[in-house]
Formats: structure tokens, sequence, C-alpha cells
């Protein structure tokens, strides 16, 4: 067989193929047979088009329905003008872009950053838990707060009592914090100045000029000696009480914090003295009166490390740092003294004692019940009438800002009644003993001084940004204190330790719950180290009688348990004797 070269058709009527090509015998030339091309409308354009991405069942069955080729009309391989009429051209020109800066480009750009889109849906959920965990927070401490201000996370395991209750201490009275807030008295007569002792140096006003911008380096006063001497070691009052001058007997730092319980979250404690018909109210020897609290009364708890510079304790002795060389700092050193009756009476002869003056004050509680405080003024003014006005000079200290919230190098000079509102919220008890300690001293003014850390790692350096001045009797309204609430409970505590019988007795505050316990105790309690270990929670509050039978089965067991040591000893000598007994 030969090369069959196929069909090649012929145009006689002009150059190129004819108009209607030929159709070979194979594939059926000379029948008619309804032949159509592929559409040139959008079927082509489809081809090409990426970014048309059909996804399910329906978009499945509507690309089947847009076949390629289609076989409903015979006409149109016939009629060009249709097949043009249903052309349309693929558009390959990128869309539009939209202003970067227009009021929505922020909100038509999301859907091009997803990993945008989830950093923010993660912001979004973090601070939608932290919204949660505050609104829970806030829910437990609302239900537990028995006065403002009292911290529901005080009920810890952490949370110890500021003395250890003992196992012969017997529970007398237990008050709730709300029976204080009720009590109002009003004392009739002004106080009398029985005695005034030490002396007192001048006021340096060029610290009331003092700025965050211009602020003063805290000195260290290491040779003026400061003394925290209780009532009944005060040689004073004991003269005073041997005169029959008064029934009860106290100190400002003792009264203020009495009249000031219902602020106090902390524990303390106070050793009440019955002798005959007087009252003696004591500090103990270290006790946490000596120590000024940081932040108590915030919501946010104090690491409790010790070790920790922002701990609670180092926080304390630090406060008392400062408060002490504040005080001292802002006076006329080399100046002229303003001298009372009698010297310092706790300093001895050759000894720098700071500039502080005792007012022995007495007043009038009822006609039977006298009482008289020992009560401080830290410096006196030159007053512009030509008299003189005794001020308490005290210290708040800045110890981190991210703790408190508010720096107080940026906020003192703009806004210092927001400084002074976030301190009255995290230290309203330090406050209202301050101001409670001016108004039983009679002073004219008390200067708050704001001392802050050169470096918040840095607990030795500090420097004074600027002082304050107020009335005591205007801040303690500002503050919302009440004197007749003040001398209120005072009055009602005297009243309660007057029924009691002669012997000694303790004030404990409740680290955990808002309520004050009375204990009598041992008359050798708190001498020759008499403090052990502290009794669990269930085992501090005991009858009489339980107590009393409880000790004879102690004394009974300790000596049938030493005569068995020396029965089995064979009694060897003075040396197991002395063995067994101790």
């Amino acid at each position: 067989m030969g090369f069959d070269m196929g069909v090649v058709p012929s145009n006689p009527d002009g150059w190129g193929p004819p108009d209607v090509p030929a159709i070979p015998q194979s594939l059926g030339g000379g029948a008619s047979i309804p032949f159509a091309p592929f559409s040139r409308s959008d079927k082509l354009g489809r081809i090409a088009d990426w970014t048309r991405n059909p996804a399910g069942p329906a978009a499945f069955a509507a690309a089947s329905r847009d076949s390629v080729f289609d076989f409903t009309s015979a006409d149109d391989s016939l009629v060009a003008g249709a097949e043009d009429s249903s052309f349309r051209l693929v558009d390959a020109k990128p869309p539009p872009r939209q202003p970067r800066f227009g009021p929505k480009w922020r909100f038509n750009q999301r859907p091009q950053l997803p990993q945008r889109q989830d950093e923010e849906v993660e912001a979004r959920r973090r601070l939608a838990e932290k919204e949660r965990a505050r609104r829970d927070r806030h829910f437990q401490n609302s239900r537990s707060h028995h006065h403002p201000g009292f911290r529901g996370n005080q009920s810890s395991s952490s949370a110890k009592p500021s003395v250890d209750i003992q196992p012969d201490w017997t529970m007398r009275e237990q008050i709730p914090f709300a029976n204080f807030t009720k009590l109002s008295f009003s004392v009739a007569d002004q106080p009398e100045d029985l005695l005034l002792c030490g002396a007192v140096e001048f006021y340096d006003r060029a610290y009331d000029r003092v700025n965050p911008k211009a602020p003063r380096r805290l000195e260290r006063f290491k040779s003026r000696n400061f003394f925290k001497v209780t009532t009944t070691d005060d040689p004073v009052i004991r003269r005073l009480a041997e005169e029959d001058k008064a029934t009860v007997f106290a100190t400002d730092a003792i009264l203020a914090a009495l009249m000031c319980t219902p602020r106090s979250i902390q524990s303390w404690d106070i050793v009440v003295q019955r002798v005959g018909n007087k009252l003696f109210f004591d500090k103990r020897d270290g006790s946490q009166l000596d120590l000024l609290t940081v932040n108590e009364t915030a919501q946010e708890q104090l690491p409790e490390n010790k070790e920790d510079i922002n701990s609670a304790h180092s926080l304390a002795v630090e406060a008392t740092y400062i408060n002490q060389n504040f005080s001292q700092q802002v006076l006329h050193r080399e100046g002229e003294k303003v001298t009372f009756d009698e010297p310092n009476p706790f300093a001895s002869e050759g000894e720098e004692a700071a500039s502080v003056g005792y007012r022995y004050r007495r007043w009038k509680l009822d006609d039977e019940i006298n009482l008289v405080a020992r009560c401080e003024v830290h410096a006196v003014n030159a007053d512009p009438s030509g008299g003189r006005q005794f001020l308490t000079l005290n210290a708040l200290n800045e110890f981190d800002p991210k703790i408190t919230g508010v720096d107080w190098r940026q906020k003192l000079e703009t806004q210092r009644g927001a400084v002074l509102a976030t301190e009255l919220k995290n230290n309203a008890n330090k406050l209202a003993r301050w101001t409670a300690q001016a108004l039983l001293s009679g002073a004219d003014m008390m200067k708050l001084g704001y001392v802050s850390r050169v470096h918040p790692r840095d607990h030795y350096n500090h420097s004074v940004l600027t002082v304050m001045g107020y009335k005591p009797r205007d801040f303690a309204a500002q503050i919302n204190l009440n004197t007749a609430n003040m001398w209120g409970i005072v009055k009602s505590i005297v009243d309660i330790c007057m029924k009691f019988e002669e012997g000694k007795y303790v004030f404990v505050k409740d680290p955990a719950k808002p309520q004050v316990r009375i204990y009598e105790v041992p008359s050798d309690a708190f001498e020759n180290d008499y403090v052990e270990e502290p009794l669990p929670e269930e085992e501090q509050v005991r009858p009489l009688a339980d107590v009393d039978a409880t000790a004879q089965e102690m004394d009974a067991a300790a000596e049938a348990e030493a005569n068995g040591a020396l029965a089995a000893n064979g009694g060897d000598g003075d040396k197991s004797a002395e063995a067994t007994a101790a």
C-alpha cells in the first residue's frame, strides 16, 4: 500500500483554504453531522483562573453543569454572531487598591493578616481571663470582708498572731469589730497638761518648698537615740500613779492602736495590768506597735519571705527607719531649742536624744475614771501671732511604683490628691493612728513627708520628694476618723477591764478575723523568755475548769514519771535525780 496523503481541498475562488472545509470520508464526509466546538465564553477563562476554588458537592455539581462542549444547539457552529455575542474577555488586571489610611483600611486588611488576627484573638482571651479573675477575687473579698478594708486572704495558714497563745491562758472576752463601730463617747473637758518633758527643735520651713524635681537626700542620724518606752517603765508615769493622779495610764501609741482598732488588718497585742483600782496599758518588748506597717489595708498581699526587701517585715523596718530620720532631718539642728519643765526622762547624762517633747495629759472619762497618757510632739514652729505651734512629723514611704500603681515622682506635682487617696486606701490604719496621736498630743499641725527610694531595688538610700501639712482635726474629718467613736472604743475597753480581777491580761487582734480577744495570762507572762510554741486555733479557747483539771493531770503524770525513772535507775545519785527532774 502506498502512503495516503489524505484530502487536500482546493480553493478555486482565491488564495487560502475554502470557506467550508471538506470533511474526510473517515469522519462521515458528505453527511450533515452537527458539530459544536468549545464555547469561547467564560469556559476558557475558568481553565486559567486559579483564583476559583470550588469546594463541596454543590460547587462540584455546578462545575459539571458548565461543560466545555454543548450539544443542545446544532446551529451554534453555523451562526458565528451568536458565538461572538456570548464571548467574554477574562479580566487579568489586579483589583484596585484601597487607600491605606482610610477609615475602613484597618478592618479590610484583617483577612490578609491571619497571624495578626490570631494574636488579637489571643490578647482578647487573656484580657477576658484577667477580668474574670478580677471579678472572682472581688466577689470573694466582698464575701469575706466584715469591715471596710479587711482582706480576705489574711485567713490563710500563713497569718499568725503577734503573740503565741499559751495553754494556761484563758479567754475572757471576744469582741467583734462591728461592736466597736457603733460606740460613741464625748470627753467633756479639755485635757490637762500635768507635765512637759524633753526638748524640741524648730521646723525648717525650707522643706515646704521641696518638690520631686528638686528632692532632698534622706540623711542618717545614728548619734541620736530614739526611745520606745512602755507605760510601766516610764518613771514619770510611776510617779503620777503613786500620787494618785489618775486611774488609767497609757501612751499615745497604745491609745491610738485601740482607737483605730476597726481599721487594723495585721495582728497586734497590748498587755493590760490591773493593780488595785488602776489600769496600765503596756506593750511587750519587740512588739508590733514599735514598727510601722506598710500597705496593711491594700488588696494585694506583700511577700511573706522576710529576706525579700519588699516583704511586710522588711518594709516595716524600712518605714520605721525612714520615719525616725525624717523627723530629725526637717529641723534646724544647730538652732535654738525649746526646753520643757524636765529633761528627757529616758536619756542618760551625756546622751544625745532625738528632738521629742513628752506631754503628760489627763482626760476625765467620768466621775471616777481619769486617764493619763504620755503624748509626743516632734517639733515647734513660730506662730505669726508670736506664739508657738507644736508639730508632729511622720513620713510615708514609696518602695515600688509597679506595686502601688502610682509613681510619686510623676504624680506629686500635678495630682497630689490621687497620691494621698492611694495612701489612704493602702495605709488607712497607719494614717489614722498618726492622726489620733496628733489629736491626743494637742499638735497644731501634722507634717507628712513623702519619701521614696532612689532606686526600687535599693532600700538603703532614699529621697524626700515633698512635705505636706495638715491640721489634725481637718485631716481626721477628711479620712472619716470620728473622735467620738475613738473615745467610745477606749471607754468601753476600760469599762470591761475594770470588771476583771487584779492580774494581767492581753488584747490580741485576731490575724484572720475582724475581732479582738482578751486573755487572762499569768503574772509572770512575757518575762524571762516565757513565750513558747503556739497552740492550734481550736485549743486556744478553754474554760477555767478544763485548764485546772488538765494542769492537775499533767502534774500527776510528771510526778509518776519521775518516780518511775528514779526506781529504774536505782538511785544513781544526785546527777540522775537532777536529770530526771529536768
